[in-house]
């Protein structure tokens, strides 16, 4: 019997810097039936290099900011205004949750002891902050596993492979770090080997998608991803890098709704003949 998946809306920094939006995003997730609603924390004069922090935005039309730094910094929300978003996500019923970029925004999270903390593709093989999420944090640790190598996968599962901490605590997730990922370049079945390697070790296995539409989280899901990771907007034509790979209030919806048609199909016949088959077999089934 298929678990009930559970489904992540990931806002990330899609909020545009703005605590309104990101309480409008948080009520939007809720209604559109998501379990979780994660945002991101970075300190960034920690993560960047100087030279980073001092460089121009990349995509100049996504920038909030002169420098790429500065950049982060107006979209990053602090440890007081995510103690407000979590706070708003209990009183509405959906838990919250934030990925981490660095040993500050680790601890930082820690102290507020959240049920989950995301650890971000870029950031995995960050053993200094994964040693602050291993041993000072007693919740769920999900790891994305986007642009890592099978040996580096070994070394992240080694690394927590103490006191029972994976099987009680760590969920991972196939992934193509790509904004958005063409469907060819999506690599599901990475979701089985994951499984077939790990899947008696850790707590569970999951999906992050950053592609388009939702037919490829079903086959995720079918596949045995029991977590599903979908980038939340308001406006898929947003500035910002995330928007064009995330999922509108609609399409979040659907997802969610597909997600719990599928779960309630995937089951075997309870009887040889269903009792829904009965009367179509006494007056169809040809006899001799």
């Amino acid at each position: 019997m298929y678990k009930k998946p559970k489904v992540i809306a990931e806002i990330g920094c899609n909020h545009k810097g703005d605590m309104s939006i990101a309480f409008d995003l948080l009520d939007l997730a809720k209604q559109a039936g998501a379990d979780v609603a994660k945002f991101q924390k970075r300190n960034s004069r920690e993560l960047l290099s100087k030279k980073q922090y001092n460089s121009p935005h990349p995509n100049p039309y996504n920038s909030y900011g002169d420098t790429y730094g500065e950049h982060r910094e107006f979209l990053e929300f602090d440890l007081e205004q995510n103690i407000k978003l979590m706070s708003y996500c209990n009183k509405i019923d959906i838990q919250y949750s934030t990925s981490v970029w660095d040993v500050t925004s680790a601890k930082e999270i820690v102290s507020i002891n959240p049920n989950m903390i995301k650890v971000p593709s870029a950031c995995n093989l960050h053993f200094d902050m994964l040693e602050t999420l291993r041993d000072q944090y007693d919740g769920e640790v999900h790891i994305s596993l986007g642009m890592t190598t099978p040996v580096e996968i070994e070394k992240i599962i080694n690394f927590f492979d103490v006191k029972n901490i994976l099987k009680d605590r760590i969920i991972i997730y196939a992934c193509t770090s790509g904004y958005p990922v063409p469907f060819d370049q999506l690599c599901l079945l990475e979701i089985k080997k994951l499984i077939e390697k790990y899947g008696s070790r850790v707590k569970s296995v999951g999906f992050s998608g950053h592609h388009l539409g939702i037919a490829a989280d079903i086959a995720a899901y079918t596949l045995g991803a029991n977590w599903i990771e979908r980038h939340f907007t308001k406006d898929r034509t947003w500035k910002g890098t995330d928007h064009a790979a995330s999922l509108e209030p609609s399409g979040l919806s659907k997802l969610i709704r597909d997600l719990d048609i599928t779960h309630k199909s995937l089951a075997y016949k309870k009887s040889n003949i269903m009792d829904i088959e009965e009367p179509q077999r006494e007056k169809l089934k040809w006899k001799k």
